[in-house]
């Protein structure tokens, strides 16, 4: 069996032959193309082949599309140009044969308004008949049967794994994570790891514009993919899906607060972390009231020269550098700082709790804005 491929939410999709009606429709596409003599394909509303009968010589295209389970990019976007979805009987679309594509007949296959696939007809020698077009749109016909059907199931799906990740997110829940490693078909030992939309597939997470995406709790053994670098850090079990967003969202406001973290990760925060989990009930002021000072300021820059400077382990040159301003400037600013807070940012022994504030200043700042 070919591997299931995953669909836009992130879950498995079944390989055409577990499709209730499978059987039918690939008889009914062998029977049209013995009729014509001619191959026949049908593919999904995805553009992936899921019947098809070949008879004789075929082009490049077809060959690509039932080898690579898709169709090439080129082809689609000129299959497009074509206007196809809203045809109402079949249409003859010519060659291309930059794209080793030959002339062939096409019908949509529809579920009342919705677009469900498209049946091809390879004819490159204009042999199908005005007597043949009905058994294409009979073709047709069943296999949007068994896809409506399908649509239907997986529509179900996801909006049952959509319940489940809700109530995930609240927290750890035996029961939900059970159902959904049976509805995802998954390991039992399956783990997961929170990531933006630079990752393809995963689930969408309900109320975040981030996607969660399982791996196996072993090192190396990922279910899709080995485990990589992720916003959420090192997988986390199932149950644990709301820690891994919580996990993603602070990585991510941390790098807004303008952390310096590589890989970007939660396991590479450092001494961000202690920032992270610092309690909302811990003001700025009590890490060091300077940063409360200077947080005050109508102006910004001597809280962002004292923070660069920081970051930069009191390093002058390479901040007045960072901040594009004349060493003199930043000497100057360092003074203005030192009459205002009483604290001297090249003296090594009064800057860590100030720079710890800042980062917390920072980081609350990025995280009322998100």
């Amino acid at each position: 069996m070919t591997p299931a491929s995953q669909d836009p939410y992130g879950g498995p999709e079944p390989d055409a032959s577990e499709l209730d009606g499978h059987e039918d429709v690939q008889a009914a596409v062998d029977a049209l193309a013995a009729r014509l003599d001619l191959s026949v394909l049908v593919e999904d509303r995805r553009q992936r082949p899921v019947w098809w009968s070949t008879r004789g010589a075929v082009d490049g295209t077809r060959v690509r599309t039932i080898l690579n389970r898709r169709v090439d990019a080129e082809v689609a976007h000129a299959v497009r140009t074509f206007d196809l979805a809203h045809a109402l009987a079949p249409v003859r679309t010519p060659g291309i044969p930059e794209l080793d594509m030959w002339a062939r007949w096409c019908m949509p296959v529809h579920a009342g308004e919705e677009l469900l696939g498209l049946l091809w007809v390879l004819d490159p020698d204009d042999t199908v008949s005005p007597a043949d077009l009905p058994f294409v749109v009979e073709c047709a016909d069943r296999a949007a049967e068994v896809l409506a059907r399908a649509e239907g199931s997986r529509r179900d799906v996801t909006r049952r794994r959509e319940d489940l990740l809700r109530t995930l997110l609240d927290g750890p829940d035996a029961a939900a994570v059970r159902e959904l490693v049976a509805l995802e078909r998954l390991p039992a030992d399956v783990g997961v790891q929170v990531h933006t939309t630079t990752w393809r597939g995963g689930w969408r997470l309900p109320g975040s514009d981030l996607r969660a995406h399982t791996v196996r709790d072993e090192p190396g053994a990922g279910v899709r993919g080995r485990p990589r670098p992720a916003l959420s850090g090192a997988a986390l079990p199932l149950e644990r899906l709301g820690e891994a967003l919580r996990r993603a969202d602070a990585t991510r406001t941390a790098l807004e607060a303008g952390a310096h973290v590589d890989p970007v990760s939660w396991d590479a925060l450092g001494a961000w972390r202690l920032v992270v989990d610092a309690p909302e009930e811990l003001a700025v002021g009590e890490v060091h009231p300077a940063a409360e000072v200077l947080a005050s300021l109508p102006r910004r820059d001597l809280m962002v020269s004292a923070r660069t400077v920081l970051d930069l382990g009191g390093d002058v040159a390479a901040a007045a550098q960072q901040l594009h301003v004349h060493r003199t400037t930043l000497y100057y600013r360092l003074d203005r700082i030192a009459d205002m807070t009483g604290v001297d940012l090249r003296d090594g022994r009064s800057r860590t709790d100030l720079q710890v504030a800042l980062w917390l200043a920072a980081y609350r700042e990025a995280a009322a804005r998100s």
